[in-house]
């Protein structure tokens, strides 16, 4: 008889190598949803692929074994949002979690402005981080110096943005869907926005629908997501790693080429791994589908080189390239 009633042990799980796609919701940091998965998993290796605010919900790949070292590939791709954003008040923090700063009158705005203002920040833009960000300076994070009432200079930054569609506006609230390239700050986008109409504003909602190739409707609850682990629905959740670098460019090869890669040899062209451009990379396959790793192009070499190999615990992707080589 046990005791403290019945108490069993939670299966040990082999380990894993994958993506789970898992809809963040309001009220928990991203590091919140890591320490639930790794707790649930028994995982060593987890970590996300692109930080939300506490406030905001939606996409955030998490990232489990080997897949931990393609986290940048994440964090690199394409990102879509769908926000809510206040006019004619500004906050400190440039959400809905600051205090007010500011107020404004905003009677005057209409849709065609909204649109007019909007359409200025697409393209590559320079955009200022908000204080209340991760950025370091000086060794600390900005937002605890801004906590001390200390503000600095922000450098602007270079980011790209596709588009920026006004999907309602029922004043003082307008909706907005943003699709960005890495290190946008939705919060410094509402701010801007305010400031360029002339009233003020911040974000009060926030939610990503797609992170990289994930998106918001293929996700799971962060519920399911611990669940998984407990019923061995995992395997069929889980994304292979190579999911975060299908955009690239693949190589099927042989046995012999398989080795070279893994010995860390560099690859001639002449081996018919496609020629290639400065810091390219190519995602590279065995016969059978086996996800062997990337490769980057050296360009005074001439020759691929082995950037990240990998070993990995799963079956080939469904997806992956199979066949005899080109």
């Amino acid at each position: 008889m046990s005791v403290g009633g019945d108490q069993r042990a939670r299966p040990r799980l082999p380990r894993i190598d994958g993506v789970l796609n898992v809809n963040k919701p309001e009220g928990v940091t991203s590091m919140d949803v890591v320490r639930r998965i790794k707790r649930a998993s028994g995982q060593r290796h987890v970590g996300h692929g692109g930080t939300l605010d506490p406030f905001a919900s939606g996409v955030i790949p998490i990232c489990l074994g080997q897949a931990t070292r393609m986290m940048e590939y994440l964090v690199d791709g394409t990102k879509i949002y769908r926000a809510m954003v206040v006019l004619g008040v500004e906050t400190d923090t440039y959400d809905v979690q600051g205090a007010v700063v500011g107020r404004s009158d905003i009677s005057s705005i209409t849709r065609r402005d909204l649109e007019t203002a909007a359409a200025g920040f697409v393209g590559r833009i320079d955009q200022v981080p908000p204080m209340y960000s991760a950025l370091k300076r000086g060794g600390k994070r900005l937002y605890e110096l801004a906590r001390a009432g200390v503000e600095v200079d922000r450098e602007p930054r270079s980011v790209e943005v596709t588009s920026i569609d006004v999907k309602g506006w029922d004043s003082p609230l307008f909706e907005i869907e943003v699709v960005c390239g890495r290190g946008f700050y939705m919060r410094s986008l509402a701010h801007d926005l305010g400031r360029t109409l002339g009233c003020g504003g911040h974000l009060r909602s926030l939610a990503r629908l797609k992170g990289g190739p994930l998106r918001i409707s293929e996700s799971m609850t962060l519920e399911d997501a611990e669940r998984c682990f407990e019923d061995g629905a995992w395997r069929q959740l889980i994304h292979a790693p190579d999911v975060a670098v299908r955009h690239l460019r693949a190589a099927i090869v042989d046995g012999r080429v398989e080795e070279m890669i893994r010995q860390g040899q560099p690859l001639a062209l002449g081996l018919r791994v496609p020629d290639g451009r400065r810091g390219e990379h190519c995602r590279v396959y065995a016969t059978d589908g086996r996800f062997v790793g990337l490769v980057a192009f050296n360009p005074s070499a001439g020759q691929w080189q082995p950037h990240r190999v990998f070993n990995l615990s799963y079956p080939p992707s469904e997806d992956a390239p199979v066949g005899s080589r080109p």
